[in-house]
């Protein structure tokens, strides 16, 4: 075992490895969740159980936690909380952006003369339809008993 690496050190209690050139990262001397200090050589929090995660830049912290607000919309999270099944809930935003487009119609086009005003008039009817028929497949989609009563 002494010729895999000459002349090094070696503990009674580790196998004989090279030195690595790189370093590992330091680890976070303090949870993000509940801020308590961590236990030498811990790797979960031992007061609230989360891992314990390598330091980041400042920058890069503020970028990934402003992902904690995604948790929100997780889809099996919507499912729950509306109460409806997997295309019934896409039917459902399906509805909800059609309505939304027929908001923005009057947003993105201006009329300069009545051919103009009918003619967004009659897109956002076309969009309002879109989102009825999407709120009507939802309505047919969802499964019984899926609901809250």
């Amino acid at each position: 075992m002494s010729e895999v690496i000459p002349n090094h050190p070696q503990e009674f209690w580790r196998p004989p490895t090279a030195p690595n050139a790189v370093s590992a990262a330091p680890m976070a001397e303090a949870c993000r969740r509940c801020s308590t200090e961590f236990m030498v050589g811990a790797k979960f929090c031992h007061a609230c159980g989360a891992d314990r995660l390598l330091q980041l830049a400042t920058a890069e912290a503020s970028w990934i936690d402003s992902f904690d607000l995604l948790r929100v919309l997780e889809f099996q999270k919507l499912k729950e909380f509306f109460g409806l099944s997997a295309p019934s809930l896409i039917a459902f935003f399906a509805g909800l952006g059609c309505i939304l487009a027929a908001m923005a119609v009057g947003f993105v086009y201006s009329e300069q003369n009545v051919a103009d005003f009918q003619a967004i008039q009659l897109w956002r009817i076309q969009w309002l339809v879109a989102a009825i028929v999407a709120f009507s497949a939802g309505i047919l989609l969802k499964k019984a008993g899926s609901g809250k009563p």
